[in-house]
């Protein structure tokens, strides 16, 4: 049993500066019904990290699994254990398409993973600044809140986007577990019946492993999906895999190859900025349902342990294609519906954030749970795009009221997704001082006579 959490007050912890530590079983209670459904989504999801390795950095699928394991430790055990952030950890999933595409312009194997380095070296840069100057929270605050809508509007049309072009693939599987993860979360009408059955609020807990199951058995009666289940355990080659991808193994990138990767990495970190945008706006309509925890967020303390945990997995095991990023969206969309429920289904948010992830730590090692996980790979992380895209859509639609606000931010969120963050974020604060700004300095109207 956790230490009880006095109303009012944050969860209890060990304080060292502005981190938390927290430890599971005496700092934050266990909770079921995350541990069964996170296992096996964080299971799964890291499968797709696996993937893109094989495909980039051309190692066989016996090493690539390793990194399933390393990102765990960067993912999770440094941030919400160790460092105590109020997110549920992810990766900067919304940049991964440029990440890739990037990637594509350099032959695989070792000029792909320097390339990677690159990439990651300028990101890791980039949060360390901010970190230092402090202007990670100034930043926050001196964005325009219709810039921010635009912004998460953009995210959730690239979403939108790239999970209908994958409908191609699976035409079967793929609608009828969105819809039913949507019925199980936002349904109103379902909302209501689960208040007052036992069974239907447990299987509204568990919505994303209801999905998962779903998609199992559709995907098996259409054929969109095959199996083929393995027995015993598997040992991940970490160390096969570090000498395979690590820089101190594969040597550093040259000078061009940083600076090639700069400009991306800005790109990144406009995501990144987004992605701390949505988190905190989900956590402050969360913290006006839930007095009795108080939420601490701060921005430059975000910005260290980014840098913290980029750097760290770069320089012990290689570079991570997806990045380590503020929150998995769909995770924590779901974490704080799950919250906002009410104490009794979720004690503190961090009863959801720690029992998340832990269980993939003994999952990766089972040979059934990973040929099982690996034909739906792509349904985990379609259903954690689409979420992502549903709950940037009410987020941003939440944030502006007056029709010339709520314009701006739908046209700008269509240029980000189309054009990039570069210019979405040019043409954003271009079209803002024209639209939406008070005064123009400088630019005086007189009063006609």
């Amino acid at each position: 049993m956790a230490i009880k959490r006095e109303d009012g007050s944050a969860q209890p912890g060990i304080r060292w500066g502005q981190f938390t530590t927290r430890i599971p079983g005496i700092h934050v209670d266990f909770s079921l019904p995350e541990i069964i459904q996170g296992g096996l989504l964080t299971t799964a999801t890291g499968g797709v990290v696996a993937a893109l390795t094989m495909k980039f950095f051309q190692v066989p699928f016996e090493v690539a699994w390793a990194v399933v394991l390393i990102q765990l430790f960067w993912l999770w055990v440094v941030p919400t254990v160790i460092c105590g952030e109020p997110y549920a950890p992810g990766w900067i999933t919304p940049a991964l398409p440029l990440v890739m595409a990037f990637l594509g312009t350099f032959e695989a194997g070792i000029p792909a993973i320097h390339a990677m380095i690159a990439v990651t070296v300028c990101v890791s840069a980039i949060f360390l600044f901010f970190a230092i100057t402090g202007l990670g929270n100034k930043f926050f605050q001196w964005v325009p809140v219709e810039l921010r809508a635009a912004i998460i509007f953009g995210g959730s049309i690239a979403a939108f986007t790239s999970e209908f072009g994958r409908m191609a693939k699976m035409p079967i599987t793929l609608p009828i577990v969105w819809a039913v993860v949507f019925l199980l979360m936002f349904s109103i009408w379902f909302t209501h019946a689960k208040q007052k059955s036992k069974v239907l609020n447990l299987i509204g807990s568990m919505a994303l492993l209801v999905g998962f199951i779903v998609a199992a058995v559709v995907g098996k009666i259409s054929g969109e999906i095959s199996f083929d289940i393995g027995m015993g355990f598997h040992i991940p080659q970490i160390g096969t895999y570090i000498k395979s991808v690590s820089p101190f193994f594969v040597g550093w990138p040259t000078l061009d190859v940083y600076l090639k990767a700069f400009p991306l990495a800005i790109m990144i970190y406009i995501f990144i900025f987004g992605d701390l945008v949505l988190a905190n706006t989900l956590l402050d309509q969360a913290g006006e349902e839930r007095k009795d925890e108080k939420l601490e967020v701060n921005t430059t303390r975000s910005h260290i342990i980014l840098f913290i945990r980029n750097m760290g997995h770069l320089l012990t095991a290689g570079p991570f294609i997806p990045l380590h990023g503020p929150i998995w969206t769909g995770v924590h969309v779901f974490l704080i519906e799950r919250y906002k429920s009410g104490r009794k289904n979720l004690d503190s948010l961090f009863s959801g954030t720690f029992n998340w992830y832990w269980p993939a730590f003994i999952l990766i090692f089972l040979v059934p749970v990973v040929t099982f996980m690996k034909p739906l790979l792509a349904v985990a992380l379609s259903i954690t795009l689409i979420l992502t895209g549903f709950a940037c859509a009410y987020t941003a639609i939440s944030m502006v009221k007056t029709p010339a606000a709520q314009g701006y931010a739908f046209f700008v969120g269509m240029i980000i997704a189309n054009f990039g963050p570069a210019w979405g974020m040019g043409i954003g604060i271009g079209l803002y001082i024209l639209l939406l700004a008070q005064r123009i300095p400088g630019f005086v109207v007189k009063q006609m006579p």
